[in-house]
C-alpha cells in the first residue's frame, strides 16, 4: 500500500468513528512536537511574536499596578511633604532671619553715619559702602574718605590755580586780603 493509497482510505472513511480518532490521535500536539517546532525558523519567528505580545501584556499590566505607586513613592522620597506645623517653622525661621539681617544692616547704618560725621564724608552713598560686619564696613568707609579727600582737594587745587577763585564776601576785609596772598604766593 502506498501513501496516495492511504489518503484516499482515510478520505472515504473520514466520517467513520474510529478514523477520526485515530486521525486526532496524530494531529495531537506533544511536547517533543512542539520543542521541534521551536527550533525552526518558522517556530522561531512564530514564538518570538507571541513572546512580545505577552511581554507588552504583562508590563501594561505591571504598569498599571505598580508604576504609580513607585512615582509618587521616589517624589515623596526627592520632595518631602512639610507637616503644617514644619511649615510654620519654616516660616517664622525665615521671618526672624530677615529682621536680625534688617536690625544688623540698620545697625551697621548708624555706625557708618557716626563715621561719616567724623570724618565729614556724604551721607547719600553710605548705604552702597556698608559691609557684612562693622570691620568691612569701617574699611569700606576708610577706602571712601581716601578716594574722597584726594578728589576734593584734587578740585580745590584745580581751582585755586587757575586764579579765578575768589573769596567770600563777609568778614575782616583785611583777613580776606591775607588769603588771597597767602595763596597766591603758595601758587607762585
Amino acid at each position: 500500500m502506498d501513501l496516495q493509497e492511504i489518503k484516499a482510505y482515510f478520505e472515504t472513511n473520514k466520517d467513520n468513528v474510529e478514523v477520526q480518532n485515530y486521525l486526532s490521535e496524530l494531529s495531537k500536539v506533544t511536547t517533543e512536537g512542539v520543542e521541534q517546532f521551536v527550533t525552526t525558523d518558522e517556530g522561531k519567528k512564530w514564538l518570538g511574536k507571541h513572546n512580545d505580545s505577552f511581554f507588552t501584556k504583562g508590563l501594561e499590566s505591571w504598569k498599571k499596578n505598580n508604576l504609580e505607586k513607585l512615582i509618587s513613592d521616589e517624589v515623596a522620597k526627592r520632595n518631602p511633604q512639610e507637616t503644617p506645623e514644619q511649615k510654620k517653622i519654616r516660616e517664622l525661621e525665615e521671618r526672624l532671619n530677615q529682621k536680625e539681617a534688617e536690625e544688623k544692616k540698620q545697625t551697621l547704618l548708624n555706625k557708618s553715619l557716626l563715621i561719616a560725621d567724623e570724618k565729614k564724608l556724604p551721607k547719600d552713598i553710605l548705604e552702597f559702602f556698608l559691609g557684612d560686619t562693622e570691620e568691612s564696613t569701617v574699611k569700606n568707609l576708610e577706602s571712601l574718605e581716601g578716594v574722597f579727600s584726594k578728589n576734593v582737594e584734587a578740585l580745590v587745587n584745580e581751582r585755586l590755580k587757575s586764579g579765578n577763585y575768589t573769596p567770600p564776601n563777609g568778614g575782616n576785609a583785611d583777613e580776606t586780603k591775607t588769603i588771597q596772598e597767602t595763596f597766591r604766593s603758595n601758587l607762585g
